[in-house]
């Protein structure tokens, strides 16, 4: 009995989470009861953990070792976290979604089919709502928790972690090159990390309005340190702060601050705060102190969602290997991974900022896009070495299946292509048998953008939604994880096949709009100078890399990992790639990429893609000069254009890249946009209505549940299979 009692013990000691405390519980949803599932609870409280530093899977950890430790020699950490659970756990499906969210705010809502903006999800009431969702009605546990430092107090519904700061000695901190790239308004701008003296002559304020201008030095009498503000407690923070002497920054221009830091963070802990939480839930009867884990034998498997930030995160999770915990199992059975593709996060090095991400106008010279980009083994002729993602977990068995998947602006504005292609960017790369790579074809870079407002850029921003199919690709990483049911192929562009290529208008093949500028702009992978020992130590002794315009394509600026985009039809939608219903079946052209309007035209427009509808007749098109044929010239009848939206639509069931719950509102939504952009009317003798449901979907569709079709190629006729 006493051997058993050690047994059971072991994996709680080894999990790495000691503590659990548990700040609210109680029912969720209103009380709101799931058809086959019944209610659901919620538990929200604080996580502490501790690692060890001598441990070789935490040893990687950036400046882990400098760290403060306790009378253990371990290194401690605390985060907050949020689960929702069915509150009779035999009617649960038994796996659990776990998202890390994204600079603190969760965006499991697209997948979910649920209202985004908030982070208390068991305050939504509404039961239509609710019998709509796709996670909750299917009998999944829900959790988040944090893991980047100082995002807001623990106590908060914002998921954040405390971490250490490095060093020891208070009176003797840590300092080195800070840099900071601003481009909101507002007289005073907070520093990620605190200067480490008030001198200015150690600092340096630039500002510019292009980003191919060259920068202009602010005057040091035209700024100053200021306190900042602890987003933690609200305590004052002595020159974590810099404040225009008059005025405000302007919004949207380039203002960069070089200066020397203090206090830099262990932010390279998110990743284990990542690992042990979760592994905690998945094995723990209990921490330390005999808290019960609330959700104790509740969970076979676990699947991540992420959208963009946290998907970078856990391609380093992966890459690192943190998907092995301390007791060497496997945490996370799959991972979802949205509008990653083949960058990492700006994490494990010192004077890192995990907010960041890289586009073709912003942050451009943080770490974000460092070798390996794959999944699959390559050589990297500019450092010299081979790598990939996946190296570690195969070494250990711990490799997650991954859907990866991603936008047309991934390929524009940050490196995208580099996930399936090889360093010099010569020759496209096999699928790694546990993962597949799925481009969302003129996809803009997040949510469907709002197609009546430009924002900052010069077209209407790019309103294609990611939502249906992102239920599918879930769907399809569950019955790859239970049944072993392969997904899909793989759908990217290729160089092979020439739908991978330049960016340049002729390679492209985008057509000469009238009003619409081409100019072809794309982000450029380099390998940063950011010091002579930077690559094995991750301590910078130059940040921010020195960097002269251009800043795309520039060799002064450091070798360059060669990347290429997707080329389009002569409607200038992408050729390859899941190709949703809008695009076989146009009504406009819909890009991965915009450019900037105002003052700051032709600079990138970041995220937003690019909506430009056609126009509605041969007659209005031959006045505008518009190449593009006209909707009443492609779709010549109502009953026409209904019969192609059907078909897109099925055939993206009968490929499993739509279930059948999502079918019937995308039609209606096509049907009734093909009307107001100029498709006849129909007439009395067509029909009107949508086929409810389509084809591949008919007595195939009880309420909320989903059906894939599985082609077997040896059934047929006679065969006896279905």
């Amino acid at each position: 009995m006493l051997a058993t009692s050690f047994l059971v013990a072991a994996p709680v000691a080894q999990a790495r989470i000691t503590q659990i405390q548990i700040l609210a519980r109680g029912t969720a949803f209103g009380g709101h009861s799931f058809a086959g599932v019944g209610q659901y609870e919620f538990i929200t409280g604080i996580a502490s953990g501790e690692v060890d530093p001598k441990n070789p899977q935490n040893s990687l950890i950036t400046d882990i070792q400098l760290a403060p430790k306790n009378a253990q020699g371990h290194v401690v950490y605390q985060h907050n976290f949020y689960i929702l659970q069915p509150l009779d756990p035999s009617k649960g499906n038994h796996k659990m979604m776990y998202e890390p969210p994204n600079r603190g705010g969760k965006t499991y809502q697209t997948l979910n089919n649920t209202p985004t903006g908030t982070n208390d999800p068991q305050a939504l009431t509404d039961p239509t709502v609710l019998d709509d969702s796709f996670l909750w009605t299917r009998g999944y546990i829900t959790a988040w928790s944090g893991w980047e430092n100082n995002l807001g107090p623990l106590t908060g519904l914002v998921a954040t972690a405390l971490l250490p700061i490095v060093g020891t000695d208070p009176n003797n901190p840590v300092t080195g090159p800070g840099y900071e790239y601003i481009v909101s308004p507002g007289a005073t701008y907070t520093l990620t990390y605190p200067a480490a003296s008030a001198d200015q002559s150690k600092a340096t304020l630039t500002h510019r309005v292009h980003l191919d201008d060259p920068p202009q030095v602010v005057p040091a009498s035209a700024w100053v340190y200021a306190n900042g503000t602890s987003p933690v407690d609200g305590s004052a923070i002595p020159n974590g702060a810099i404040k225009l002497s008059s005025g405000s920054f302007v919004a949207n221009d380039i203002y960069e601050f070089s200066y020397t830091a203090k206090n830099p963070t262990v932010n390279g802990l998110g990743f284990a705060a990542i690992r042990d939480f979760n592994s905690f839930l998945r094995f723990s009867s209990h921490d330390d102190f005999g808290t019960p884990n609330p959700i104790r034998g509740h969970i076979d498997r676990i699947y991540t969602e992420t959208s963009s930030q946290p998907a970078r995160t856990l391609n380093d999770f992966v890459h690192l290997g943190f998907n092995e915990d301390e007791s060497h199992r496997q945490v996370f059975d799959g991972m979802m991974q949205w509008i990653g593709a083949g960058d990492g996060i700006n994490m494990n090095y010192r004077w890192s900022q995990t907010k960041r991400t890289n586009r073709n106008r912003q942050e451009l010279l943080y770490l974000e896009g460092l070798y390996p980009f794959a999944n699959v083994p390559t050589f990297d002729p500019i450092s010299g070495t081979s790598d990939w993602r996946y190296r570690r977990c195969e070494e250990t068995h711990t490799c997650p299946l991954a859907t990866e998947f991603y936008s047309a602006n991934e390929f524009w504005v940050k490196a995208g292509s580099l996930m399936s292609t090889d360093p010099t960017g010569r020759f496209d790369l096999p699928d790694h048998p546990l993962t597949r790579n799925y481009l969302l074809s003129s996809k803009q870079h997040g949510g469907a953008g709002n197609p009546t407002s430009k924002g900052l850029c010069q077209q209407f921003l790019n309103p294609l939604d990611s939502a249906p199919v992102q239920r599918a690709l879930w769907t399809d990483l569950d019955e790859w994880s239970t049944g072993g049911i392969q997904p899909p192929a793989s759908r990217v562009p290729l160089l092979r096949d020439h739908t991978l290529v330049p960016p340049n208008q002729s390679s492209v093949g985008f057509p000469s709009i009238p009003g619409v500028t081409y100019t072809g702009l794309k982000t450029t992978r380099y390998r940063f100078n950011m010091g002579p020992d930077f690559y094995n130590t991750f301590v910078p002794t130059i940040n921010p890399p020195v960097f002269v315009p251009n800043y795309e394509d520039n060799p002064a600026n450091g070798r360059i990992y060669p990347s290429f985009v997707p080329k389009t039809d002569s409607d200038g939608n992408d050729i390859a790639g899941i190709r949703l219903p809008e695009l076989v079946v146009p009504l406009a052209t819909y890009t991965g990429w915009g450019l900037r309007s105002g003052v700051w035209a032709n600079d990138g427009c970041e995220a937003s893609g690019q909506y430009i509808p056609f126009q509605s007749t041969k007659a209005s098109r031959l006045t505008a000069g518009d190449p593009r044929p006209s909707v009443q010239e492609r779709y010549p009848s109502f009953g026409d254009y209904r019969a192609r939206v059907v078909n897109a639509v099925d055939n993206l069931v009968r490929e499993r890249f739509l279930i059948c719950d999502d079918t019937q509102d995308i039609v209606n939504r096509l049907l009734q946009a093909g009307i107001t952009a100029g498709v006849p009317a129909p007439t009395a003798g067509e029909n009107a209505s949508a086929p409810d449901p389509v084809p591949a979907c008919r007595g195939r569709m009880p309420p909320n549940h989903h059906y894939h079709l599985i082609y077997d190629p040896d059934a047929g006729q006679g065969s006896g299979k279905p």
